[in-house]
């Protein structure tokens, strides 16, 4: 009898030029074996899409292993233990681990976190609790550390980072905290949902105008999440010994050609600001710091999130095209089946 796991799973059919479409995708069967020694398998619940994916899709990577053609997709996923060769992770724990993109998961034990249902729902592991929520952390406590009374920017503050790292500037002890995001509606629950003091919506007018306006005595912090004009306009506005974590840069993601810098950005020895760059895998060891932080600011409702979901494997590529064009508000999720 044939114990294996019947797995669907989303593999690269081809690398994209410019922006992705459907033939980048392919949906596929695969046969998932029992686990060996200090082996387990995982039934993915859930799974995340995120910006830096579209850059693992070209060919050359400067940071990490570009993904195969005719190979699953990676990305971080939450998911039931459901055969298990390993002691420390027994049959029917959750936990966390970065073999997405497919519904079951066959991973050594060592790679896999367990984690606290109890504290927060499972996919929230993915989101606040997750690597995006330690980005906004670490890059506010690190890497562009928020001061009392500073003034804070975040681009692409809707998203599932901006909007962790809004209110994590507030509780750092900003005294203004400005976001942008793409269109009305999610420029107004900047304000309303995310606890934003102004929400600035860029497809309404020039960003670095509209961030003149709200910050006309300049800004301290700025979370780049979006790269192009955005930072241009964050270095315009920054005041002396103004901070700039580079988390992102979406605005570039789906270009075919290179990019050109800002060009103000000298401006920054004038003003005795440094711009630093943010790459999570150097601040995992926080993790247990921030998901302690995190989950009591999740249980006593100060710490506000929201998801956008699509169900179903086959929905995996829809959900990371909408990623891409703005179509979240809050992190983009995919529930399996």
């Amino acid at each position: 009898m044939n114990n294996d796991f019947i797995s669907r799973e989303i593999r690269l059919a081809a690398r994209p030029v410019g922006v992705p479409g459907p033939e980048t995708f392919e949906l596929a069967s695969t046969r998932v074996p029992r686990p060996g020694e200090g082996q387990i398998v995982v039934r993915n619940t859930w799974m995340s899409v995120d910006p830096y994916m579209r850059e693992w899709m070209r060919e050359e990577v400067s940071y990490a292993q570009p993904y195969r053609i005719g190979a699953p997709l990676l990305g971080s996923a939450v998911g039931e233990v459901v055969a298990s060769q390993a002691d420390s992770v027994p049959v029917g724990s959750m936990v966390t681990h970065f073999l997405g993109w497919r519904e079951y998961a066959l991973l050594d034990a060592a790679d896999a976190t367990v984690i606290d249902t109890t504290a927060a729902p499972a996919e929230a592991y993915l989101g606040p609790l997750g690597t995006t929520g330690l980005t906004a952390y670490a890059t506010l406590t690190r890497v562009a550390p928020v001061e009392p009374g500073d003034v804070v920017y975040v681009s692409a503050a809707a998203g599932a980072v901006g909007s962790v790292a809004g209110q994590i500037a507030r509780k750092l002890g900003a005294a203004k905290v400005i976001g942008s995001a793409g269109g009305p509606v999610k420029a107004k629950k900047l304000v309303a949902g995310f606890g934003f003091d102004a929400g600035l919506d860029h497809r309404a007018a020039p960003i670095g105008a509209q961030l003149a306006e709200a910050a006309p005595d300049g800004i301290d912090v700025y979370v780049d999440n979006v790269g192009g004009d955005h930072l241009r306009a964050a270095i315009e506005a920054l005041r002396d010994h103004g901070r700039i974590g580079m988390v992102g840069a979406i605005s570039s993601y789906n270009s075919t050609e290179p990019v050109p810098g800002p060009d103000n950005l000298f401006e920054l020895a004038a003003k005795n600001a440094t711009l630093r760059g943010m790459l999570v895998t150097s601040y995992l060891g926080l993790f247990p710091e921030w998901i302690e932080r995190g989950a009591a600011w999740i249980a006593d409702g100060s710490l506000h999130y929201e998801q956008t979901v699509f169900d179903g494997i086959e929905r995996a590529p829809d959900a990371f095209l909408g990623v891409l064009s703005g179509a979240n508000t809050g992190k983009m999720l995919v529930r399996l089946n």
